[in-house]
């Protein structure tokens, strides 16, 4: 069904695109995509067109994609989809006559949409500096997929306003412990000038960290329970803590509950970066932003505590969603010329250079550089202590309706916290679980 629905998409517009290609260029019909850089096409050779997932490293990829090519030669085009909306962005850009030649996919559900446009990397350049398969999808020997990054992400803290509240990050421990801070500063928030939690707002900007990475952690846990990696019927299991956290953040935070549903990634961003408030749930692709605001010495990131499993022993959410994938329906030169690029970028100077200090990405290839992010040297200094890491089993989720349908519970239950209210969203995580499971395997 999922593949069906996406062949009607690229048919359209591939229809819309052709309708502009009459009297446009590669670039015009790209003019709506934000974040774009581009170049003119080569007459000789390939060239790439990297549609990019991250717009908190848009600058960065801008750079490094001009200095490949000035000292290539190659010309390289990075969009980058706006937030939340890539999985759309890349649907209509694969219909038009220039389409990416380098997209990601979020694990094996996005490569069950895609597959069909990704080339097998298993004899690439690139495949050969993976420090390890673990880090790639395949498909019996065909290696459809490399991740270009590994990230993390918890509960970022200023450690300022935490002292300035008379708490230390060694007295938050548990999802006890988090709760007895945030309410008494929510408490005194007038005597102090600051909230417990910025607002978690639920714009499609900003949502995602809910209705994807929040809920992982039920997830998680059932799939511990379970001694499962995936499922086609969720049951639900700790929705209750699910709950309880979402609660937590909702009711101790700069605004009314009511309101997340016009707040943004951009306001939640603002309110940490101004002092606004202590708690900010988050990942690791927002050090440079943080630090540059706070400096490195203020910021650090707790887990997601939820009140389950071994709490003292619970790492940071660490993992990817994001693997590179080279469109197979371009042409050879364009192939070899996208091949050659996200090689240089694992394996360069520059580009190893450019990743861990422009991007503050750990990137799981050989040549890769020490980072400066805070928050990767936090999860590094957890696995040091043996506390166990949260896997990133959010790649299970069905489907993108199946989240959007659970963004709308949670932001409806938000507004009016009833107990019909999270039926709803119990409803929306199980039984729409099952409905698009049901539909992505036909």
């Amino acid at each position: 069904m999922k593949k069906r629905v996406i062949a009607t998409l690229l048919c359209g517009t591939l229809a819309a695109s052709m309708l502009v290609g009459c009297g446009g260029t590669k670039e015009e019909t790209k003019a709506e995509t934000a974040g774009e850089t581009k170049t003119e096409a080569s007459s000789e050779g390939g060239s790439v067109y990297f549609l990019n997932f991250k717009p908190e490293q848009n600058d960065a990829w801008q750079a490094l994609a001009a200095t490949y090519t000035e000292e290539t030669g190659v010309p390289v085009t990075v969009v980058t989809a706006a937030s939340g909306q890539y999985e759309t962005t890349l649907m209509a850009e694969m219909g038009k006559s220039e389409a990416p030649t380098l997209f990601q996919v979020n694990g094996p559900v996005g490569l069950a949409n895609w597959k069909d446009y990704c080339y097998d990397l298993s004899g690439s350049d690139i495949y050969g500096e993976i420090t390890s398969d673990d880090y790639v999808l395949k498909d019996d020997e065909a290696v459809y997929g490399i991740a270009y990054l590994i990230e993390s992400y918890g509960i970022i803290t200023n450690v300022d306003l935490l002292e300035q509240a008379g708490y230390t990050v060694d007295d938050i421990q548990s999802f006890a412990d988090l709760k007895a801070v945030a309410e008494d500063i929510t408490n005194r928030k007038d005597e102090l000038g600051f909230a417990a939690f910025t607002s978690a707002g639920m714009d499609s900007s900003s949502d995602w960290r809910f209705k994807t990475h929040l809920a992982n952690l039920p997830i998680y846990f059932e799939y511990q329970e379970d001694g499962i990696t995936s499922t086609d019927a969720i049951k639900g299991t700790y929705l209750d803590n699910y709950r309880a956290i979402w609660d937590l953040y909702i009711n101790n935070s700069t605004c009314d509950p009511a309101e997340l549903a016009g707040k943004t990634g951009d306001d939640s961003r603002a309110e940490f970066t101004e002092s606004k408030a202590v708690f900010y749930q988050n990942g690791s692709w927002e050090y440079t932003a943080l630090s540059e605001a706070l400096g490195d010495d203020a910021i650090t990131m707790l887990p997601i505590y939820v009140g389950l499993g071994d709490e003292a022993n619970q790492g940071l959410c660490t993992g990817t969603e994001n693997y590179w994938c080279v469109n197979n329906q371009a042409s050879e030169e364009d192939i070899q010329a996208t091949l050659d690029f996200i090689y240089w970028c694992v394996s360069s100077e520059e580009g190893t250079t450019a990743m861990a200090e422009s991007m503050g990405f750990v990137i799981p290839f050989k040549a890769a550089k020490e980072t400066p992010n805070v928050f990767v040297k936090q999860d590094a200094a957890n696995l040091e202590a043996g506390k166990t890491p949260v896997a990133w089993n959010f790649a299970s989720m069905p489907s993108e309706e199946w989240k959007n349908g659970l963004g709308t519970a949670l932001t409806a239950y938000a507004a009016d916290q009833t107990d019909e209210k999270w039926a709803d969203v119990v409803t929306a995580f199980v039984d729409g679980w099952a409905t698009e499971a049901a539909l992505t395997a036909e």
